[in-house]
């Protein structure tokens, strides 16, 4: 392999590790002082189209550090209630 093509090998191994170490500031991790502002622009994250709705939980659950729970609550409210409404139909 010649060096060029091993420094872009090297540049995307570094962008995967660096992509993996961002974390969220502790004031919207849970129990952060702006936890709650954080879940409301996702429930606009979840509106918006583009993404699947598979690669969106992924999102929530893995760099949000949203529970189960909060992303059922916030894919509730992007839908005006039709989750929880589907649901017991």
């Amino acid at each position: 392999m010649d060096h060029a093509s091993w420094s872009m090998v090297q540049d995307i191994i570094n962008r995967k590790e660096y992509m993996n170490k961002k974390t969220l500031k502790d004031e919207y991790m849970p129990g952060g002082a702006r936890r709650q502002e954080m879940l409301n622009k996702a429930v606009d994250y979840l509106r918006t189209p583009g993404a699947t709705q598979q690669i969106k939980h992924e999102f929530c659950l893995t760099y949000l550090k949203m529970t189960e729970t909060e992303y059922l609550e916030a894919l509730n409210k992007a839908t005006n209630g039709e989750l929880v409404r589907n649901l017991w139909n």
